[in-house]
C-alpha cells in the first residue's frame, strides 16, 4: 500500500510539475506577445511623427524656395533625411507584423500610401529645387488637399487600434496564465506539506515560480510605463512641431515682405528715372503740340509723334517688367535670340549699373530657337547679375550669339547637330577647378551668407536641359568666366517671329465689308470712352458697357453684335468668366480680350482659343487685333465640341 501511495504521490508530483512548467511557458509567451504589441504601437507613433516632421520641412522648403541663408538651404536635405528615416521605420514595422495576417495587410496598405505620397512630395521638392517655385507649391498643395494628407494617419490609427485590441486579449491571457501558475504553485505547496520526502523540491519550485511571476509583473509594468512615457513625449513633440511651424510661417511672411521691399528698392530708382524721362517726352510733346496746334499744324504733329514715341517706350518697359515678374511652367515658342538680347539691353543697363559696360556680339540673325522666352530672359539676366558680382560691380560684360554645328559628344552633348550658342562673358575673378565641378549643385554658392541662395546656376542648368540643350563653363582664376548655353536651332522661319512696330505702321481704317458692331466691356470709363472713340474712328459701330452684368441684356437688344471686346480684370467678375457665362446663349459672337495685367489668371487655360490685346495699345494694334478676332471662328474648339454634344 505504501508503495502504491508513493507511486501515486510521485505521479501526482510529476503531473503538477509538468503543469507548472506549461503554465510558465504560456505566461512567457503571453508576455512576449505583450512586448510585441507595445513595439508595434511605438513604431507606428514614431513613423507618424517622422512623416509629419518631414512634410513640415518640405513645406518650409517649398514656401522658401529661393532662400538665401545656410539654414534655409538645409531644409531640402532635412526633408529627404526624415523621409528616409520614416522608410526605415516602416521596414521595421513590416518585420514585426509579418506573422499577423490582418496587421500585415494593413502595413502593406500603409506601404502603398507612403510610396504614393512620397512620389508627389518628391515631385514638389524637385520642381522647387529647379526654380519652378509655383509648380512646386502647386504640387505640395495638391498632395495635401482632400483626404490624402490624413490617409497615412488613419491607416496608422487602424494599426494601433488593432494592436491595442490584441494587447487587451494578450493581457487577459497573461493574467490567466499567472493565475493558473499561482494555483499550481499553491497546490504544490500543500502537496509539499503532505509529502515530507518532496518538501524541499516542491518548496524550491514554488519559490522559483513566485519569483518568475514577480519578474514578469515588473516587466509588464515597465513596458506600460515606457509606452505612457513615449506617448507623452510624442504629444510634446507634436505640440512643439506645431508651434515651430506657426513660428516659421510668421517668420517666412516677414522675410518675404522684407525681400519684396528690398527688390522694390533696388528697381525703384532706375524705373522712376526711365518713366520720368518718358513722361517728360509725353507731357512736353503734348504741351508743345497744344501751343502749336493753331499756328503750325505740321509742327504740332511732330510734337505729337514724339509724345507717342515716349508713350510706346513706357509701354514696352512695362511689358518687360511684367514678363520678368512671371513664374510659370515652360511655354516654348520660336524665339529670335538676337532680337531678344537687343530687347534686354535697356533692362541690363539699369540692373547692372553704370560701372558695368555691356557689349553685344550678335551673329545669329535670321536663326531661331524653340524655348520659353521668359525663362531664357531670366537665365541671361541671372548670368549677368552673377557676372556683375564676380566683377565687384565694375568691368565689361559681353553677350554673344553664334551658329554652331557640334559633333556627338562635343561640349558635353550626347547628340550632335545645329545649335545656337549664347554666351555671357565677364572680366571677373574667375573660378578654380573645384568650384567649376560643383557650380551646378543646388544650394552651392561661394557668396557670403545672405548674398546668394546657390540655386541660380542649378535652375539655369535645369531650364537648358529641359530645352534639349547643354551648358558649358570656361573659367580660370584671374581671367574671368564664360558661360555658354547651347540651344538646338528651330527649323522654322525666323522671319515669321519678327516683332512689328505698330506705332510706325500707316493708319488702318476698316473697310465697309469688315465693319462690325462691337460690344465693349470695360469698367474704367476713361479707357471705355477712348476705346469706343477709337473703334468709331476705325469705322466700326461700338456699344459701350461699363458693367459686365449688363452685357447679356445689351446682347439681347443688339443681335447684330459680331464681336465682344472685353477687359480681363474687372470688379465682381473676370473677362474669361463673363465670356464663359455668355457662350451657351451667344455661341456665334467673336471675342477679343484686352488687358494691362492678367494677375492670377492662368492665361494658357483662360484665354485658349481667343485673341489677346495688351494695354496700352495704338489704333493700328487695335485695328489689327479686331480684324484678326473677326476672322477667327466664333467658338473655340472646346465650346464647339460642347455645342455639338448638346
Amino acid at each position: 500500500m505504501a508503495v502504491v501511495c508513493t507511486i501515486i504521490a510521485a505521479a501526482a508530483l510529476v503531473y503538477l510539475t509538468t503543469l507548472l512548467a506549461s503554465a510558465n511557458r504560456e505566461r512567457d509567451r503571453a508576455l512576449a506577445a505583450q512586448r510585441q504589441s507595445f513595439e508595434v504601437m511605438i513604431l507606428a507613433r514614431s513613423l507618424e511623427s517622422t512623416i509629419h516632421r518631414s512634410e513640415t520641412a518640405l513645406g518650409q522648403f517649398v514656401i522658401n524656395g529661393e532662400a538665401e541663408t545656410v539654414k534655409d538651404r538645409e531644409l531640402g536635405y532635412r526633408y529627404l533625411d526624415l523621409w528616409r528615416r520614416a522608410g526605415a521605420l516602416l521596414d521595421r514595422l513590416e518585420r514585426v507584423t509579418r506573422s499577423n495576417g490582418s496587421q500585415k495587410a494593413l502595413v502593406a496598405q500603409l506601404r502603398q500610401q507612403f510610396e504614393a505620397r512620397g512620389k508627389l512630395l518628391s515631385q514638389a521638392a524637385l520642381r522647387t529645387n529647379y526654380g519652378q517655385g509655383v509648380n512646386g507649391l502647386a504640387l505640395y498643395w495638391q498632395a495635401n488637399r482632400g483626404d490624402a494628407p490624413i490617409a497615412l494617419s488613419r491607416t496608422l490609427d487602424r494599426i494601433i487600434a488593432v494592436e491595442r485590441s490584441r494587447l487587451d486579449t494578450r493581457i487577459g491571457n497573461a493574467t490567466q496564465s499567472l493565475a493558473r501558475s499561482n494555483s499550481v504553485a499553491s497546490i504544490l505547496a500543500l502537496f509539499a506539506v503532505a509529502m515530507v520526502a518532496g518538501a524541499a523540491a516542491l518548496g524550491f519550485t514554488t519559490v522559483q515560480a513566485i519569483a518568475q511571476r514577480r519578474l514578469a509583473r515588473k516587466d509588464a509594468e515597465a513596458l506600460e510605463t515606457a509606452v505612457a512615457d513615449r506617448t507623452i513625449e510624442l504629444r510634446a513633440a507634436n505640440a512643439a512641431l506645431l508651434a515651430e511651424a506657426a513660428e516659421r510661417e510668421s517668420a517666412e511672411a516677414q522675410l518675404r515682405q522684407i525681400q519684396k521691399m528690398e527688390a522694390v528698392g533696388q528697381l525703384t530708382g532706375g524705373i522712376a528715372h526711365d518713366f520720368n524721362n518718358m513722361l517728360a517726352v509725353v507731357i512736353g510733346g503734348l504741351e508743345l503740340a497744344k501751343r502749336r496746334l493753331r499756328k503750325n499744324a505740321s509742327e504740332a504733329e511732330r510734337h505729337l509723334d514724339n509724345a507717342m514715341e515716349g508713350a510706346n517706350r513706357a509701354a514696352a518697359l512695362t511689358r518687360r517688367l511684367l514678363a520678368f515678374a512671371r513664374s510659370e511652367p515652360l511655354l516654348p515658342e520660336a524665339v529670335s535670340p538676337d532680337q531678344l538680347i537687343e530687347g534686354m539691353t535697356d533692362l541690363l543697363d539699369r540692373t547692372l549699373g553704370e560701372r558695368i559696360r555691356v557689349e553685344t556680339r550678335l551673329d545669329a540673325a535670321g536663326a531661331a530657337i524653340w524655348v520659353d522666352r521668359h525663362q531664357l530672359e531670366n537665365a541671361l539676366l541671372n548670368l549677368a547679375v552673377n557676372a556683375r558680382d564676380a566683377m565687384d560691380g565694375e568691368g565689361t560684360l559681353t553677350i554673344a550669339s553664334e551658329r554652331r554645328v557640334l559633333n556627338p559628344g562635343e561640349d558635353g552633348l550626347a547628340r550632335g547637330g545645329a545649335y545656337l550658342a549664347l554666351s555671357v562673358t565677364d572680366t571677373g575673378c574667375g573660378m578654380d577647378q573645384k568650384v567649376k565641378e560643383r557650380v551646378f549643385e543646388p544650394f552651392f554658392t561661394t557668396k557670403p551668407p545672405g548674398k546668394g541662395t546657390g540655386l541660380g546656376l542649378s535652375q539655369i542648368f535645369g531650364f537648358v536641359r529641359q530645352s534639349a540643350g547643354e551648358i558649358a563653363i570656361d573659367s580660370a582664376p584671374g581671367r574671368g568666366t564664360t558661360v555658354t548655353l547651347f540651344i538646338p536651332r528651330h527649323a522654322g522661319d525666323a522671319a515669321a517671329i519678327q516683332e512689328v512696330d505698330t506705332a510706325s505702321m500707316p493708319r488702318v481704317v476698316a473697310s465697309a465689308a469688315s465693319r462690325a458692331t462691337i460690344l465693349v466691356v470695360e469698367d474704367d470709363l476713361r479707357v471705355l470712352n477712348a476705346t469706343v472713340e477709337a473703334l468709331d474712328e476705325l469705322g466700326h459701330k461700338p456699344i459701350p458697357c461699363s458693367d459686365p452684368g449688363d452685357a447679356l441684356a445689351l446682347l439681347g437688344k443688339h443681335p447684330e453684335v459680331r464681336l465682344i471686346l472685353s477687359d480681363v480684370v474687372m470688379p465682381g467678375t473676370t473677362g474669361p468668366e463673363l465670356i464663359a457665362s455668355l457662350r451657351p446663349i451667344h455661341p456665334d459672337v467673336g471675342v477679343l480680350f484686352v488687358t494691362g495685367y492678367a494677375g492670377e489668371i492662368d492665361e494658357a487655360a483662360a484665354f485658349a482659343g481667343y485673341d489677346l490685346l495688351r494695354k496700352p495699345f495704338t489704333m493700328n494694334a487695335l485695328a489689327s487685333a479686331v480684324d484678326a478676332a473677326l476672322r477667327r471662328p466664333s467658338a473655340p474648339p472646346l465650346f464647339a465640341a460642347a455645342a455639338a454634344a448638346e
